[in-house]
């Protein structure tokens, strides 16, 4: 066995489960505030890549200028879609809202193919180039820079949360809505907030992705994985999510690696079976969960 070649397939496959891992994040982040099962995170995080693209590429912004608008016009989208889409469907069937965050989806496609058209982009460069080599294991240097963006998101939101007046707020209304609203806790404010903080992390996933293979309308498609990787770990746990990222980009790489690129959905799909007839709830998931 070829255990450089193993390697190296490896940490880029770690590299792109920590962007599943991220995107994950925002999936958990929603549907433990709102119990919405959100199947547009893919097409916000295409969103986020092209509102990128047209702040760094169409009005030639510096990129840091670019991100932080993309970041800011990321929640204030968040925050539209919550109060105009999503709170007026409080108390409706789970599958009503289901189905809306489907129409969703389809809706922010059309928007960004009228905008910037149907065809892949190439995002401006703004992640390192040089080659990174692990000792004598290459590592795309973009992947170790994605990796490491992803982590430090991941660090900082699990703090913020912990510590933050707003995270305690999120996680007494993910617990109970009931006890959040008797205890004084803004509960709609609450879910308004998950939604910008979710966008906002699903647009710097997009821009991270983007760079590293480029964009185009059908790239929401990403999001089928994120949704894999919220059911193998847990539909309502962060940590589950972080862990199920990693587990199956790195099964993706190596299938691909040593199989063929079309058995990397099989053996995703694959563990996801196993996991639903051993687990139904996810690997760290409550039991309380309810499967449409």
């Amino acid at each position: 066995m070829d255990w450089l070649f193993f390697f190296e397939i490896s940490l880029a496959g770690l590299g792109t489960g920590g962007l599943y891992a991220l995107t994950g994040l925002a999936f958990v982040l929603i549907y433990k505030a709102t119990r919405v099962i959100n199947l547009a995170i893919g097409e916000l995080l295409m969103l986020g890549a092209y509102l990128f693209f047209g702040f760094a590429a169409g009005l030639a912004l510096p990129h840091w200028m670019a991100i932080l608008l993309t970041l800011l016009l990321a929640a204030v989208v968040g925050g539209g879609v919550e109060r105009l889409f999503i709170r007026p469907m409080l108390g409706e069937s789970p599958i009503s809202v289901f189905m809306l965050t489907i129409g969703l989806g389809s809706i922010l496609i059309g928007v960004v193919e009228l905008i910037w058209g149907p065809n892949p982009q190439r995002l401006p460069e703004f992640l390192p180039t040089t080659p990174l080599f692990l000792g004598e294991a290459y590592l795309s240097s973009k992947i170790a820079a994605a990796f490491t963006a992803a982590a430090v998101m991941v660090v900082a939101f699990v703090l913020v949360f912990r510590f933050w007046r707003g995270g305690v707020a999120l996680r007494a209304t993910a617990s109970d809505q009931a006890a959040a609203y008797s205890m004084g806790i803004n509960v709609p404010q609450v879910f308004s907030l998950a939604w910008v903080v979710a966008c906002v992390i699903a647009a710097a996933a997009g821009m991270l992705v983007g760079a590293i293979g480029g964009i185009a309308p059908t790239m929401g498609v990403f999001g089928l994985s994120v949704l894999v990787v919220v059911i193998v770990g847990g539909l309502d746990s962060v940590f589950g999510a972080l862990v199920a990222g990693l587990l199956i980009g790195l099964l993706e790489a190596l299938a691909g690696a040593y199989l063929g690129g079309e058995y990397k959905l099989l053996a995703t799909f694959s563990l996801l079976v196993v996991v639903l007839m051993l687990r139904p709830y996810g690997l760290f998931g409550t039991h309380e969960i309810e499967r449409l």
